[in-house]
């Protein structure tokens, strides 16, 4: 069945902003994309041959999803993991497989996983009531950051404790679901890993990036960052760990806290493009959303290499509107997402600026 030949279709569970780069990408090579995604007017389906609308569990959409599709991906990890069961009872390839989706979707199983995978994390501990959640924070040492197991992203979900004392009311105030309890890392700065593994056991990994954030959402990223052989060659090892263990097909995102000392823990990871790869569009030959689709399709790994030196801005709400003056800028290039209603925070599309590498 791999690799795929061109004409095959290729299903994405979701229709974002991911969902639509992943079906540009896809065409480039002469792939169809079938989209499967709650919204009607997603902006992944207007870009896509097939568009199925529908709830991502439900049944019938997703054995048509299958029926269309030689291999499914999906554009963001809170895809219920039942519907990658769903897909596989009706006899859809998938790819990342379920356990990569599982483990991803719980912060206490992916810290479980990373540290068994030989993959260093902050120390931390589960709570599912008040009770545990004063131990935990007792066991982990004030001041630490609690957040919901599932569901949570862009700083959302999450609250710092800064006494014992305090953890029974951030736990209420979470919403009174199963947390997780983590200890603060003394990082000075925030850098990723974009990888991707074949098929084939390859793996081709990306330059290291710098990331930036505000209120909990990514703002810049520079790439590739300055760092260290050292550095370079550690994030290259964790990147391997991680997709070994999962035995993973596609692209991942792994974020990490660099120490002082130069040691590189784990934040968490996302299995799938991720927006700090952003980047790679006009940074390199082939960019995260074409490694994927090969990936996945069995075909070999594209160069990683970086052409150039990018700062990769986020267009958030109504600073998407200011299209022509960036658009009038010769060393930047615009990428939109096409989403009709720029809601304040919305990610509305990225803007890479692009200069020489050093």
């Amino acid at each position: 069945m791999f690799p795929l030949p061109p004409g095959s279709t290729i299903g994405i569970l979701g229709g974002g902003q991911l969902g639509r780069m992943l079906a540009q990408a896809a065409s480039r090579l002469g792939f169809d994309v079938a989209i499967l995604d709650p919204e009607a007017d997603c902006p992944a389906g207007r870009v896509a041959a097939h568009v199925i609308t529908t709830a991502y569990d439900d049944p019938e959409g997703l054995a048509a999803l299958a029926r269309l599709s030689d291999v499914v991906s999906f554009e963001f990890e809170n895809v219920p993991a039942a519907a990658l069961e769903r897909l596989a009872a009706a006899g859809a390839q998938t790819a990342p497989g379920p356990r990569a989706l599982a483990v991803a979707q719980d912060r206490v199983d992916e810290k479980t996983f990373l540290n068994g995978a030989g993959v260093a994390t902050v120390a931390f501990a589960a709570a599912d009531g008040p009770e545990s959640a004063i131990e935990a924070v007792g066991r982990i040492g004030a001041p630490a950051l609690m957040k919901t197991r599932r569901d949570g992203y862009d700083g959302k979900g999450q609250r710092w404790v800064e006494h014992v004392a305090a953890a029974a009311a951030a736990f209420e105030a979470l919403g009174g679901k199963p947390v997780i309890v983590e200890a603060p890392a003394a990082f000075v700065r925030e850098l990723s890993v974009i990888a991707a593994r074949g098929r084939d056991g390859g793996i081709a990994v990306y330059p290291l990036a710098e990331n930036h954030h505000e209120g909990g959402v990514l703002r810049r990223t520079l790439a590739p960052a300055e760092v260290t052989p050292k550095i370079a060659a550690q994030a290259e090892r964790i990147a391997a760990q991680i997709l070994a263990g999962l035995d993973y097909v596609g692209v991942i995102g792994v974020e990490l806290f660099e120490l002082a000392d130069g040691r590189l823990l784990v934040n968490e990871i996302a299995p799938r493009v991720h927006n700090t790869g952003h980047w790679t569009m006009d940074g390199c030959e082939v960019d995260q959303f074409e490694q994927h689709i090969r990936a996945v399709a069995g075909w070999p790994l594209g160069p990683t290499h970086a052409l150039a030196r990018v700062e990769m801005t986020n267009l958030l709400g109504e600073e998407a509107l200011a299209w022509a003056k960036l658009a009038a800028e010769p060393e930047a290039r615009l990428h939109l997402y096409g989403k009709r209603d720029a809601k304040p925070g919305r990610k509305m599309g990225h803007v890479n600026r692009l200069r020489p590498l050093r």
